[in-house]
């Protein structure tokens, strides 16, 4: 295992992430530096609006140039809790808001470069709003069918990591 040694050289300053060189010790006593991408954290929703049907995003993801079909998340805000950036974040992409979110798991996306760790929540007992898209965004609401979340989500019709994550660990808990 690799220990960390020093402190990091921060190389880029950005608006969500932040890239750094990180001093690490090799397994055969060797220092090295390996970049790092610096992330808050993030919340990533599965708001059920009644038991059979879920709420997802058409989002434009420019960083792969598709339109992929989500669960609603976002970025921690600093200061926020996950809890609260769960809360704002489903208002603002679905429009939705909760009486009961509840934490079901958390994860880290892609240890081997980055420190982000997602919260998946469970939203029920929703009722409905206007949505706040940020100004970057485009997003489609949809509401999906559970079964039909989960077999695309199965099938590669989703290709997010995290919504595909998020609905099978949904499902198997509704299962058992």
């Amino acid at each position: 295992m690799n220990d960390h040694v020093g402190d990091s050289r921060m190389i880029f300053r950005g608006r969500k992430i932040d890239l750094a060189l990180k001093k690490i010790v090799l397994a055969d006593g060797r220092e090295a530096e390996r970049e790092v991408v610096l992330h808050p954290g993030a919340v990533a929703l599965v708001p059920m609006v009644d038991r059979d049907h879920v709420c997802l995003v058409k989002n434009d993801r420019y960083a792969v140039g598709k339109t992929l079909l989500e669960v609603p998340a976002g970025t921690i805000d600093p200061g926020e809790t996950p809890l609260e950036t769960a809360h704002r974040e489903l208002a603002e992409e679905t429009g939705y808001t909760a009486a009961r979110i509840e934490l079901i798991r958390e994860w880290y996306v892609s240890p081997g470069v980055m420190n982000e760790r997602m919260f998946l929540y469970l939203c029920e007992d929703l009722k409905p709003g206007a949505t706040e898209h940020q100004p970057d965004e485009k997003l489609e609401v949809v509401v999906v069918e559970w079964r039909e979340a989960v077999a695309m989500a199965l099938n590669g019709e989703i290709e997010d990591a995290k919504t595909i994550l998020a609905l099978l660990i949904l499902d198997r808990a509704r299962a058992g």
